[in-house]
C-alpha cells in the first residue's frame, strides 16, 4: 500500500500490528529490485505485518524526519516508533531473517513464554514442557537446541538427536557442537590404564548425578594429566560445559580460571 496519510497508515496502525515502511523513489534502481521482493513477502506473510510504501520524492519531509539518507531504506514501526531498519536491496532470505529477528512468530512468542515458565519449575517439569513443545513444533531449531541442553547429561543419545542436521553456518552450530562433545564424553570408552581415564570416569559419574563441582574438578584434573587424550576430549568437554552452563553459573565462575591455568 502506498502511503497517503503517514500518521494513519503507519504511526497509528503500528499500535495494532507491526508496519514495515519501504522508503523508495521511482528513479532508484535498487528500489525497483527490492520492491517486488518485499511486496511478495508481505502477501505471503499477510496477517503478521503490513507493508507501507513511501515515495521519498513525494514526501521528503517524512524521509528527513526519519533520517532516510539513502534508499531503499526499510524501517519497522511498532507502537508509533521505528524499531529496526535495513538499507539496500537485500535478497529475500536476508529479509526473512530480519523479519524473524524483529517480528517473532506466534510459535516464538509461545516458546519465550514457555522458557520463562520452565525456569520457575522443578527441572523435570520444565523439561517435560520443552519435550511437549518440541513434539508439536519439531521444525523450531531453537526449541530443539534448548531441549538438547536439558537432555545432555541424563539422556545424551536423545540430546544428540535434537541437534541432527545443524551444520556449520547455522546460528545454533556452536551449541550443537557442544552437545555433540558431551555425547562423545558420556559414551566414549576410557582405557583402563590411560593416565587421564580414571579422572574422566569420575567426572562422568559426577555430572550424571549433577555434581557440577566434582565433575568439572575431575575434568580439569584429566586436562592437567593429558589434555590431548582421545582427540582433546578433556579440553573440549570442559569448554562445552562452560558454554552450556553460561558465564553466570557458579561452576563457570569458580572453575573457568582453574581450567585456563591447567592448559598452560
Amino acid at each position: 500500500m502506498e502511503s497517503k496519510n503517514f500518521e494513519e497508515d503507519v504511526i497509528k496502525r503500528s499500535f495494532e500490528t507491526p508496519v514495515v515502511v519501504d522508503f523508495w523513489a521511482p528513479w532508484c534502481g535498487p528500489c525497483r529490485v527490492l520492491g517486488p521482493t518485499i511486496e511478495q513477502l508481505a502477501a505471503d506473510q499477510e496477517g503478521r505485518w503490513e507493508l507501507v510504501k513511501l515515495n521519498t520524492e513525494e514526501h521528503p519531509e517524512i524521509a528527513q524526519e526519519y533520517q532516510v539518507m539513502s534508499i531503499p531504506n526499510v524501517k519497522l514501526f511498532r507502537d508509533g516508533q521505528p524499531v529496526a531498519e535495513f538499507v539496500g536491496a537485500l535478497p529475500r532470505t536476508s529479509i526473512e531473517q530480519w523479519l524473524d529477528e524483529h517480528i517473532p512468530s506466534g510459535e516464538k512468542l509461545e516458546f519465550s513464554t514457555l522458557l520463562e515458565q520452565a525456569q520457575n519449575m522443578p527441572a523435570e517439569q520444565g523439561r517435560k514442557l520443552l519435550e511437549d513443545f518440541v513434539a508439536e513444533n519439531p521444525q523450531m531449531l531453537e526449541a530443539r537446541v534448548e531441549l538438547a541442553k536439558h537432555l545432555a547429561f541424563e539422556r545424551p543419545q536423545d540430546a544428540l538427536k535434537m541437534v541432527e542436521g545443524i551444520t556449520l553456518g547455522n546460528e545454533f552450530y556452536d551449541t550443537a557442537e557442544d552437545i555433540r562433545t558431551l555425547f562423545h564424553f558420556f559414551e566414549a570408552p576410557f582405557e583402563e590404564h590411560a593416565p587421564a581415564a580414571q579422572s574422566l570416569q569420575n567426572a562422568r559419574e559426577a555430572l550424571k548425578n549433577k555434581q557440577w563441582d566434582r565433575g568439572i574438578e575431575q575434568i580439569i584434573e584429566a586436562t592437567t594429566i593429558d589434555k590431548s587424550y582421545q582427540n582433546d576430549l578433556p579440553r573440549k568437554t570442559a569448554i562445552a560445559l562452560f558454554h552450556l552452563w553460561g558465564d553466570a553459573h557458579p561452576a563457570t565462575r569458580n572453575y573457568r580460571w582453574k581450567f585456563d591455568m591447567a592448559l598452560y
